[in-house]
């Protein structure tokens, strides 16, 4: 057998080694022997090898005979049957897991099959289990989790069809179903014209969501393979961002099925956001169908509806439900609104699409909402008119006229303190869009009083029957007076109704241009950080990693208690220069952090979750005995997109990275030529605009 190594990597020296250093390698190796469970007769072979190695590489002249065959082209050694399994340990033990896994299963297969329950048979099926576990490793540690994965799986599957070492297979699994998520998310970070491939992580997804059971966690988490419900929303977070708005919408309404209310909700915002980024109108009565009948306490529906209302042109029904919602603040910044209700409905529901819809799909990326264009759609009115003819209620008198003329104003906007609640900054809960969570540390929690649970049933109850009583005195009168139409009367309404939407269109158009004008704006929507992070990920794939760090060490993390030295953005309209400051704040001291230089406290101009990320950063470190010393240096920055709450700017960077171990040795350096490019995304909170994620970009 002719195996790719040399007689250098088989000893373990350099081809510049001297004898001295040869036999001093020689020696180590012969006292180190592989502790697995090799038989003698194996190990005997192996230290007859390294001696072999070494008698030719100490003399001088049969040296120099190897290495004039090694100019000329010659690869690999040849090792007698008697000797091939110690020559695959060594070409193990010299790196090459990968190889020599694949070599040791070819000799496990006919025609080479060795004797059945021979020492031979024992040696190669051991050396495949040691070889394939170090050659997921590898693949691990490049990134390369489902090659990983197909490694583990080969290794179990000889080590059953043997039927030996059920303890080592049992360690196979358990590395394998460990590495599960991270498979997933390599899978679906693929490009999508490997459709195979594609389909393969979603239905694997879709599994591990169902063994797990469902999004909430039903099953127990004694198996410590199965994510726990923090580092699963972490990890669903980021696979979430590499399915299609489709795919999303099947994987929802499977798991909804299944008794999931909060499956259900997802798949109302999935459907909502296919309904208005394709121009999909039927999508919003499946999705106002859908949230109408989920029941999750924590949760105020009445916002989301109606934004759905409002979407379909049903404007009285949407007014109501803003006033039958739980938030205090929201009912507070509507009933100071200086302008029209409708206007206020109108941006609370542009940015709702805009920061809790749109984000978070694969094949969707609309980062600002133009309801004028929604509203003008030839497509959308006719559908719209369609269905309400056949609900007995049209939208071609009163609901048309009420728009047009409220976008016929000059839009007004008062300016709104809206603070968004802590806990909903968190990024380990899914977003609730339209909702507050209560005593809840987790989105998925079913923790609520009796007495919440009364408050909120009666609330729903009385709403059906108001709406259904209003709709049915607006039924009955409009069939009273459907006699006495005539088919000219009738066509001059249809004639009417043309007018008004186009008339609402110019003045929704009007009061957009007006509204950018104003000098501040803060708009009351329940801005999810997380769906932000998701959208913004381009191929955020490195960080799922995030889901197997644990808060075990404390040392030298950034605290949210220190006192805060850092001055934060409060302008609604921030410059270049003022971004930039920020960005150096940052970019200076995460790499003093980084560096082991003490605790800091970024919480005025960093959010959460990049804190929590660099808490994590540094814990790993920390556990790998390393530090790293990175210089930073802006080339240039520019706008991609500005809104009153997100900005994205792309920034050049001069980056270099050395990671150093605690005696000071360099381990590894990094640098980016001619310049690292970066997206960041900002974010407006609590008065003040906030990094809340950052891109590579290729």
């Amino acid at each position: 057998m002719e195996l790719p190594l040399d007689h250098f990597r088989l000893i373990g020296v350099s081809p510049s080694a001297t004898s001295e250093e040869i036999l001093r390698t020689f020696q180590l190796r012969l006292d180190k022997t592989p502790d697995h469970g090799f038989t003698y007769e194996v190990l005997t072979q192996r230290a007859e090898l390294l001696r072999l190695t070494a008698d030719l590489l100490t003399n001088a002249e049969s040296r120099k005979r190897y290495e004039d065959l090694v100019l000329n082209g010659a690869s690999g050694l040849e090792f007698a049957s008697n000797r091939e399994v110690a020559g695959l340990i060594l070409l193990w033990e010299s790196g090459s897991p990968k190889e020599a896994f694949k070599l040791t299963r070819k000799a496990l297969q006919p025609p080479q099959t060795p004797a059945l329950g021979s020492s031979r048979e024992a040696d190669l099926t051991l050396l495949a289990a040691l070889s394939s576990r170090d050659a997921a490793i590898k693949e691990q540690d490049q990134r390369c989790y489902s090659n990983a994965a197909d490694f583990l799986q080969e290794g179990i599957q000889i080590l059953q069809r043997m039927g030996k070492m059920g303890e080592l297979r049992k360690n196979l699994e358990d590395d394998l179903s460990v590495l599960l998520p991270y498979r997933i998310l390599d899978l679906l970070s693929r490009d999508l014209i490997d459709v195979e491939t594609h389909k393969k992580g979603v239905s694997m997804l879709l599994n591990y969501i169902n063994k797990r059971g469902g999004l909430e966690g039903k099953n127990n988490f004694d198996n410590k393979q199965i994510l726990d419900q923090k580092s699963f929303e972490i990890f669903f977070q980021q696979v979430k961002s590499f399915l299609t708005v489709n795919e999303q919408i099947d994987l929802y309404l499977n798991l909804q099925k299944k008794g999931s209310n909060e499956a259900g909700f997802l798949a109302s915002l999935a459907l909502t956001a296919e309904g208005y980024a394709k121009k999909k109108p039927e999508n919003l009565f499946e999705a106002l169908k859908i949230i109408k009948n989920i029941n999750i306490p924590e949760l105020d529906r009445m916002p989301i509806i109606g934004c759905l209302d409002l979407l379909q042109a049903n404007i009285e029904s949407a007014e109501k439900k803003f006033l039958l919602s739980s938030d205090e603040k929201l009912k507070d910044w509507l009933g100071s609104y200086e302008g029209e209700k409708l206007d206020a409905i109108c941006l609370y529901c542009k940015n709702w699409l805009e920061n809790e819809v749109l984000k978070g799909y694969r094949d969707i990326q609309i980062d600002e909402v133009d309801l004028d264009s929604w509203f003008e759609d030839s497509g959308i009115q006719e559908f719209i008119e369609k269905y309400e003819k056949k609900a007995n209620y049209g939208i071609s008198g009163t609901y048309i006229k009420k728009i047009s003329n409220n976008f016929k104003k000059n839009a007004d906007e008062s300016t709104f303190n809206f603070k968004v609640d802590d806990d909903r900054q968190d990024k380990s809960n899914l977003p609730l869009p339209g909702g507050n969570k209560k005593d809840s540390e987790n989105f998925f929690s079913e923790n609520i009083s009796k007495q919440e649970l009364i408050r909120h049933k009666s609330k729903e109850i009385f709403e059906k029957i108001n709406e259904f009583y209003s709709e049915l005195k607006f039924i009955i009168g409009d069939l009273s007076k459907s006699n006495q139409l005539t088919n000219k009367s009738r066509n001059s309404i249809y004639v009417n109704v043309f007018l008004l939407l186009f008339v609402f269109g110019i003045g929704l158009s009007f009061f957009r241009n007006n509204s950018r004008n104003l000098e501040e704006e803060n708009i009351p929507v329940k801005t999810s950080n997380k769906e932000i992070n998701s959208l913004n990920s381009d191929n955020n794939f490195q960080d799922s990693k995030e889901i197997n760090i644990e808060d075990t060490n404390k040392e030298n993390y950034i605290t949210q208690e220190t006192i805060n030295s850092f001055s934060s953005i409060t302008s609604i309209s921030p410059t270049l220069t003022e971004i930039e400051t920020l960005l150096k704040n940052w970019l200076e001291n995460k790499s003093k952090f980084l560096a082991g230089k003490g605790d800091l406290d970024l919480s005025k101009i960093v959010q959460a979750n990049l804190i929590r990320r660099l808490n994590d950063d540094r814990s790993t470190d920390i556990s790998k005995n390393i530090t790293r010393i990175i210089n930073t240096e802006i080339l240039s920055l520019e706008y991609l997109s500005q809104s009153s709450s997100r900005i994205s700017v792309l920034a050049k960077l001069k980056y270099s990275e050395k990671i150093l171990n605690n005696n000071g040795d360099i381990l590894n350096t990094t640098t980016f030529t001619p310049f690292l490019k970066v997206k960041y995304i900002f974010g407006y909170s609590e008065n003040s605009w906030k990094l809340v994620e950052h891109n590579q970009l290729t």
